[in-house]
């Protein structure tokens, strides 16, 4: 099989999820962080799920898969471990051209999940064409560990400062040049935990601090100290 690493844009879009169990509240965890809407099709649901509907965080039809279930749909994905009802519903997505993500079953998926590590905006995805999700997930745990926590930061530093980077530099190499220079130098102090070294990057590079930003620097340092608590960093 041969897969194209894409990110796809989920926001308000309608999403299904078939299945209640542990798998299922990790495909609705990450279809919510997305921005998707969120419908579950099981007979019963987990204990999170079911918090979840309650709160009307997601939506719920509280009986097992009906043929057509599929339409109303965007993206689906099937969590279940009935092997005749994953190739039914797949057939179902095949005919009308719906992207469907089957649990253990990749000859059944028109996409796949990979591993994923997130730092805010930063998203790296790991995938094996189905091949070894051992592996995919030994190296999660590897780049978990070297993309630090600071790098959520960093990337809405850079962020902010898109607009300033067009308005200096209108020439394209120029600007690239200046944007990989501080992506480097700015992460360099994050990862250093040299707050006060930000402004001095702006202000040498560009004449700005990060209050012309909009962006606060006690606080993006009081975050960067719970991030780091939060993920056992030293």
């Amino acid at each position: 099989m041969g897969y194209l690493p894409l990110f796809t844009d989920v926001t308000d879009q309608p999403c299904v999820v078939i299945g209640g169990g542990a798998l299922a509240a990790d495909r609705v965890r990450v279809l919510l962080e997305a921005g998707a809407g969120v419908t579950v099709i099981a007979p019963a649901l987990t204990e999170l799920l079911t918090e979840l509907e309650r709160i009307g965080r997601i939506r719920w039809r509280a009986r097992s898969f009906m043929a057509g279930d599929l339409r109303d749909f965007r993206l689906a994905f099937y969590t279940g471990g009935d092997d005749d009802e994953a190739r039914i519903i797949a057939a179902e997505a095949r005919v009308i051209g719906m992207p469907i993500n089957v649990t253990d079953r990749p000859q059944l998926c028109s996409f796949i999940m990979p591993a994923i590590v997130r730092r805010g905006a930063l998203q790296i995805a790991i995938a094996t064409g189905g091949a070894s999700p051992a592996l995919a997930k030994l190296i999660h745990g590897e780049l978990e560990e070297l993309i630090a926590p600071e790098y959520e930061l960093l990337v809405t530093i850079l962020e902010a400062l898109r607009v300033h980077l067009g308005q200096r530099e209108p020439t394209s190499a120029k600007r690239a040049r200046l944007a990989r220079t501080l992506a480097i130098e700015l992460r360099d102090a994050l990862a250093r935990r040299d707050h006060a070294a930000l402004d001095t990057i702006l202000s040498r590079h560009l004449g700005l601090r990060m209050s012309d930003l909009g962006i606060d620097g006690t606080r993006i340092a009081a975050a960067t100290g719970r991030i780091c608590a939060a993920n056992g960093s030293k």
